[in-house]
């Protein structure tokens, strides 16, 4: 068993695994082109079969070496429910499953510890987000009932509803054809249009789409400090652990010596 733990939790296994995990991304890719299908179908559908049967046997290691603690990483659970997707039959009424077979890709988020702090980090930040998508909701519901009242009877298939004024809107936010699609045909009728516009901009574009990505990236930081404030204390515990070790031996070495000298 130890044996075994040590393999799986090696350098070069997870190395070998995400390049497994990178092999089969591609035969995957390749397997939307009808040519290549026509092709290597046969060949592409044993390594993708080869590569599933692997990461079936590793996650059975895993569970067999630390048993119920297992489950107590939610990174292995998070491998166990990509590959048993994989497992499920994609046939009848399932088979928009296949399409979910890709979806193993994502393993490399688990092998690789840079992504792990990333997502860890993203997934930290979700509360906070969470209060700036309710503001961004707020802001642009009082701006679109404020559109189809103002522009909604001149345009109608812009700001006729209020779905169509949050769509409009929404377009405007992202700044795609906000000036010549949008606004400017706007102001032909409505010259203080831009009075509107420009502070709607401001207010989503430039001021809560930042307020997310600070948010995400305080959150990084601190994960990053975490973890590096775990490694310390890591490297300590280790130190304290050869420390106790060595005063033990100087204490038995001592005992040697003394019943030596009796």
């Amino acid at each position: 068993m130890a044996a075994l733990k040590s393999l799986i939790e090696s350098r070069r296994f997870e190395t070998a695994i995400m390049f497994l995990i990178v092999l089969n991304a591609i035969t995957l890719g390749l397997e939307t082109s009808e040519t290549m299908r026509a092709r290597f179908g046969g060949l592409m559908r044993i390594v993708d079969g080869a590569i599933l049967s692997i990461f079936v046997a590793e996650l059975a290691a895993r569970a067999l070496v630390y048993r119920h603690r297992f489950f107590h990483d939610p990174w292995r659970v998070f491998d166990l429910v990509v590959v048993g997707i994989a497992l499920v039959p994609a046939t009848g009424g399932l088979s928009v499953l296949r399409a979910l077979r890709i979806l193993r890709v994502l393993r490399l988020i688990s092998i690789v510890p840079s992504l792990r702090r990333v997502v860890t980090g993203f997934i930290a930040a979700l509360p906070g987000m969470g209060s700036i998508m309710l503001l961004l909701a707020l802001m642009f519901y009082v701006f679109a009932v404020m559109a189809t009242n103002l522009y909604g009877a001149s345009f109608p298939d812009r700001f006729g509803t209020l779905g169509d004024s949050l769509y409009t809107l929404f377009q405007v936010m992202t700044l795609e054809g906000w000036s010549d699609g949008v606004v400017r045909p706007i102001m032909e009728i409505y010259p203080s249009a831009w009075l509107f516009f420009i502070p709607f901009i401001i207010a989503t574009s430039f001021t809560a789409l930042n307020l997310f990505i600070g948010v995400i990236v305080s959150a990084m930081e601190e994960e990053h400090d975490a973890q590096e404030t775990a490694e310390r204390q890591e490297i300590q515990d280790d130190q304290a652990a050869i420390l106790t070790e060595l005063r033990a031996l100087r204490a038995e070495i001592g005992e040697l010596r003394a019943g030596k000298a009796q």
